[in-house]
């Protein structure tokens, strides 16, 4: 190209070495996952057909209701809401717990710690599961901090209170839930926490005191919810003994298919001697049924497996209107991330300009601040939608508890996918109702990379959306996969 300045030899050569200790030790991550999992006999959720139903998940049920709640200042107050409703029960499961969190902000400020108290307090049951904590001071929160909150809930409240220290080494138990009176469930990727960022924000996204913080969560009624029901009370058993009753299934209040999946490493509990990988099945599963649109938004992206699929997508199309369209956080909370890194490996297969990486930012008075993508949802062809607790990476495909739902329902997630795009584009919903490979190239695509151009210049910027290039140096940033290799038995 005209003008461009050619890589010198030594770029070259040292591009070269990149790429191949790169795929080295990626190869060696998806050999070592494939024979871990074909010793515990899950090796079909590494070579899952083709499917928006993932077979060894629980079974899809039928006849439910589905709310997508985008942000915390749409999620966090109906939590809150749901749970002063209780009747008899109220169950959480998280991987932290700020006593002082608040889930609603204004003259209504209600801090959990409150809220629980005065919920069991009524004589609801309330039961809160939570991450011991890391057993040696390598990442928080600690096995001191977890202990320090839950004496500060337990003082003089009524609340059930259990910790579970049944991880693997360096992985949690990552799941959020909501579960009240064993009718309504709240499944997704919001903390009960200001651990790290301050959940409460809108999906305006303004500059405030904090980092901003995107995330989502799905709330549904109906038969679906017994399945989460039993997961927890899986857990609660293990941990405490105590045997939950089944609560009776709810009538159907809707029409929305959905299917609970999960991450559960194997000889971690009982119940489950081999483990459940069926979040991996059912994201590999949607992704190779993929003809249209492959849309994410995730915390990381440096699943070796995810990855090569997608880059398989981008190589050979499934259709002339396949598009890719990748949100992430333009800096992970972790240094052993390698984002970035599968970015450059997702472009390199690019041959044809389908993919394209963003990353979000809040803007005011001149300044602009990046904002925390933590949503972990994934959108095929507007026909398949997951969201849930699960990151796309090592700890949360193999390591960590997690939890997704899943709904192959093409009304639910056309509709999932407008508002998210609205919201990022700063546009009306009527204005994102158009064909998406339309909207991608003529729409996110300028839009990023002006951003992008702006902030290079020293401009600024007018636009939340920004352009997430991919680094060329993938074997600096391996960290994330070969810890994977080294704490993943």
């Amino acid at each position: 190209m005209s003008g461009a300045r050619r890589p010198s030899g030594v770029a070259r050569a040292l591009g070269r070495v990149d790429a191949a200790v790169g795929d080295a030790v990626e190869r060696a991550v998806r050999v070592h996952h494939r024979r871990r999992l074909r010793r515990v006999g899950w090796l079909p959720a590494l070579d899952a057909p083709a499917s928006f139903v993932a077979p060894h998940a629980f079974s899809p049920r039928e006849g439910n209701r589905v709310e997508v709640l985008v942000d915390g200042a749409a999620a966090l107050p109906r939590i809150a809401a749901a749970i002063r409703a209780a009747d008899h029960s109220v169950d959480l499961a998280g991987w932290f717990f700020s006593p002082d969190f608040e889930l609603t902000r204004g003259p209504e400020r209600r801090a959990l710690s409150g809220l629980l108290r005065e919920t069991a307090g009524r004589g609801v049951e309330v039961r809160l599961l939570a991450w011991a904590g890391a057993p040696l001071p390598l990442f928080r929160p600690g096995r001191r901090q977890v202990a320090n909150v839950m004496a500060e809930l337990s003082d003089g409240a009524r609340l059930r209170l259990a910790t579970d220290r049944r991880e693997r080494p360096m992985h949690c138990h990552h799941e959020k839930l909501v579960i009240v009176d064993g009718r309504q469930a709240f499944v997704g990727g919001i903390d009960l926490t200001d651990l790290d960022g301050d959940r409460f924000d809108s999906g305006s996204h303004p500059i405030r005191s904090g980092t901003g913080w995107h995330d989502a969560t799905m709330l549904t009624e109906g038969p679906v919810v017994e399945d989460v029901a039993r997961h927890f009370a899986m857990r609660w058993w293990e941990v405490t003994g105590e045997r939950l009753a089944t609560p009776d299934p709810p009538k159907p209040p809707g029409d929305v298919r959905v299917q609970v999946a999960r991450t559960v490493p194997e000889r971690v509990y009982g119940s489950l001697p081999l483990g459940d990988f069926s979040i991996l099945e059912a994201y590999v599963g949607a992704l190779r049924a993929a003809r249209t649109l492959v849309y994410l938004e995730n915390q990381f992206l440096w699943s070796s497996e995810i990855v090569e699929i997608l880059a398989g997508l981008l190589r050979r199309p499934p259709s002339d209107e396949f598009r890719m369209v990748v949100v992430l956080p333009a800096h992970p909370s972790t240094g052993g991330d390698d984002t970035r890194g599968q970015l450059a490996v997702l472009s390199d297969a690019d041959i044809d300009g389908r993919l394209l990486c963003c990353t979000l930012v809040a803007r005011g008075n001149g300044a602009i601040e990046p904002v925390y993508v933590h949503a972990k949802i994934g959108i095929v062809d507007d026909c398949w939608l997951t969201l849930g607790s699960a990151n796309l990476n090592e700890h949360s495909l193999f390591n960590d508890t997690e939890v997704n739902l899943v709904v192959d329902d093409p009304a639910l997630a056309a509709t999932t996918r407008r508002r998210l795009w609205a919201e990022h584009l700063e546009l009306p919903l009527d204005a994102v109702a158009g064909d998406p490979p339309t909207l991608v190239d003529d729409v996110w695509r300028p839009t990023a990379t002006e951003q992008l151009a702006r902030r290079r210049a020293g401009d600024q910027a007018t636009h939340r959306l920004l352009l997430l290039p991919g680094v060329s140096r993938r074997a600096r940033r391996l960290l994330g996969p070969i810890q994977s290799l080294l704490v993943d038995g």
